[in-house]
């Protein structure tokens, strides 16, 4: 059908409305706002924030579970596998509170006496046995897996170890969490000194520039270039091994990052029109500074100081695993890893517990700055 042959009839003219002509379709957000729209719309941020959110409660509650548990010892409970209510019959998740292993052998009943050798068992009493297969198919070979319930041996029907316990009978669940409260604890004291320092000093040595600069940026250069395991083992040889010496460490070439990434986003702000309309009006530079240019670098200092923490985790766990950190009863997740590891072949739990932990806190924080770095970016706003 031609236009010329539609009816007229159909249409209606529109009406001119000078209100609606002036309405603004999309509501007026802040900067704020529309970076948590974006960061809500970020599934990967999302996870980070509940993951990091779970781990923090339990580092503060979850010592609380079992107070005793932290550093009290009970050598006729050393090294029980863990054992969760109601998860006791299902036995490939490992949370029955038995040890288990398997063996080969001429016959059955040798196997079995291997198992029990390996258990210090002397009878069958607190022992099952399931017959995996017959060996190579002869009559007198088998392979026998055997099931030890140490729970019931000890008369501990009643007691559940979530994490198992360790050489000293700790219970693990409640040194998990504690160790998981210093480690959270000595990154956000590190993070927050390179925080405070970094600013201040990127932001001074880029806004005044010239020969300060120059001095600033040298001594800078000069800390890079000393190792941090150099500065670490000095901080020890001179303080005690602890949390003191671990964050000393930790900030005093840490902030070095956060000064340089300051310093470029200050170079490229201070000469813009709304810095020189404050010089213009009499602001002093404190006022220049940190009312005007560290805010406008809100976004990078950030981004920057969430993948500061987990590093800081990282490399205190790092220094507590191979015995430069913190020592014993104190624990981090570092020295419950470094425990773990002596009996990783016979008790793997004392280790996969603090080390799940310890991923996920480095997975959850490095998804979330993934997103804040995308989320406070206005040039990726779709």
């Amino acid at each position: 059908m031609s236009k010329e042959n539609l009816d007229k009839d159909l249409f209606k003219l529109a009406k001119k409305d000078e209100d609606a002509s002036e309405k603004i379709a999309r509501p007026s957000l802040t900067y704020w706002q529309d970076a948590w729209i974006r960061l809500r719309k970020n599934k990967g941020a999302i996870f980070g924030i509940v993951v990091l959110a779970i781990i923090m409660l339990m580092s503060i509650i979850g010592p609380y579970f079992n107070e005793d548990g932290i550093n009290d010892q009970e050598l006729g409970l050393s090294k029980l596998p863990p054992r969760v209510q109601g998860l006791e019959d299902i036995r490939w998740l490992g949370l029955d509170g038995t040890k288990s292993d398997s063996y080969e052998g001429d016959s059955v009943e040798a196997v079995k006496e291997r198992l029990r050798a390996r258990f210090r068992v002397q009878d069958d009493e607190f022992m099952t046995y399931k017959v995996k297969s017959e060996g190579d198919g002869s009559p007198d070979s088998a392979e026998v897996k055997g099931y030890y319930h140490i729970y019931e041996a000890k008369d501990l029907n009643e007691e559940y170890f979530w994490f198992g316990t360790d050489a000293l009978g700790r219970d693990l669940f409640t040194r998990t969490w504690y160790g998981t409260r210093i480690s959270l604890y000595i990154a956000f004291l590190a993070a927050l000194i390179d925080l405070v320092v970094g600013v201040a000093y990127g932001g001074i040595s880029a806004y005044y520039g010239g020969r300060v600069d120059n001095v600033m940026q040298r001594i800078i250069e000069i800390l890079v270039g000393i190792p941090n395991l150099v500065v670490v083992i000095l901080m020890i040889m001179i303080l005690e091994p602890g949390i003191i010496s671990i964050t000393i460490a930790l900030t005093l070439t840490g902030w070095t990052g956060m000064a340089r990434m300051v310093r470029g986003q200050v170079l490229k702000l201070k000469n813009q029109e709304f810095v020189l309309a404050s010089r213009t009006l009499g602001a002093p530079d404190k006022r220049i500074l940190t009312r005007h240019l560290i805010p406008n670098t809100l976004a990078i200092i950030i981004v920057n100081t969430m993948f500061t923490i987990p590093a800081a985790i990282f490399f205190e766990a790092f220094l507590s695993f191979i015995g430069l950190g913190l020592q014993s009863p104190d624990a981090s997740l570092g020295t419950l890893i470094n425990d773990g590891f002596d009996s990783m072949m016979i008790n793997p739990y004392m280790m996969i517990f603090p080390a799940i932990v310890i991923s996920l806190v480095m997975i959850g924080f490095n998804i979330l700055a993934d997103g804040l770095r995308d989320a406070l970016d206005p040039k990726m706003r779709e």
